[in-house]
């Protein structure tokens, strides 16, 4: 599924100062900007929630951002909102004419927990709440919830597939705090992913079969806009 609209690329000269080697896939990962849910502190999952007028005010800085490096050949997205409005800035300001939706990289599927407070999260759905934080990676949230490793595994296999098809290029990839964390950790056997911050640049690069992270949870475009300290952080039980 696209999103496609007229541009002006033929009067836009781009700069060559920053390209990717050749034999490197540079994938920029980044987290989708702020949410009502978010700022309210409400666990999101796979429900829809719209960018707040923070949260658009971030997309906007991405976008800028974004649209100062080196091109993307292509922008993808998960298929929920919050993750494709902001993609689609971004697109229109890097002249990628469409955003390609992946419902692999949607957020984690979080079963009971949907739509709680954080806060409340131990005291109503207690099972799912430790199902969530546990160590325990087969272990599936109650209530139709994924497990950890069923995560990583959908959200490497998109990432995976991505790269396979654009080889040496550098692409545009907006996802979710969860689908991030999946990520860091399934590449660096990592114990923690720290905080991942809404509309953070995060890049990762393949190379001779290899990912490694370039950078991580970078927000310097973000001193203008302001963003939630606490992002999200997987790890750690609220």
């Amino acid at each position: 599924m696209g999103h496609e609209w007229i541009n002006a690329e033929q009067e836009f000269k781009w700069s060559e100062d920053v390209k990717v080697e050749s034999e490197v896939t540079e994938i920029v990962l980044v987290r989708h900007g702020e949410t009502t849910w978010n700022a309210a502190g409400r666990i999101q999952g796979q429900i829809e929630s719209e960018l707040n007028e923070v949260g658009q005010k971030q997309a906007v800085a991405i976008a800028e951002r974004l649209g100062k490096e080196a091109r993307p050949v292509a922008v993808y997205s998960s298929d929920l909102k919050r993750a494709k409005d902001t993609a689609l800035m971004i697109a229109k300001t890097c002249f990628c004419s469409e955003v390609t939706e992946v419902p692999d990289l949607k957020e984690r599927h979080v079963g009971s927990l949907l739509g709680l407070y954080w806060t409340e999260g131990a005291e109503k759905e207690p099972e799912a709440y430790s199902a969530f934080f546990s160590s325990q990676n087969d272990l599936e949230i109650p209530g139709g919830g994924e497990s950890f490793d069923q995560l990583c595994e959908r959200s490497m296999n998109a990432l995976e597939q991505i790269a396979k098809k654009h080889k040496g290029e550098r692409v545009i990839v907006v996802t979710h705090g969860g689908v991030l964390r999946a990520i860091y950790l399934s590449i660096t056997q990592a114990s923690s992913a720290g905080k991942l911050l809404n509309a953070s640049v995060n890049v990762v690069h393949l190379r001779d079969q290899k990912w490694s992270i370039d950078s991580w949870s970078d927000v310097s475009h973000l001193s203008s806009v302001g963003f939630l300290q606490r992002g999200f952080d997987g790890d750690a039980k609220v």
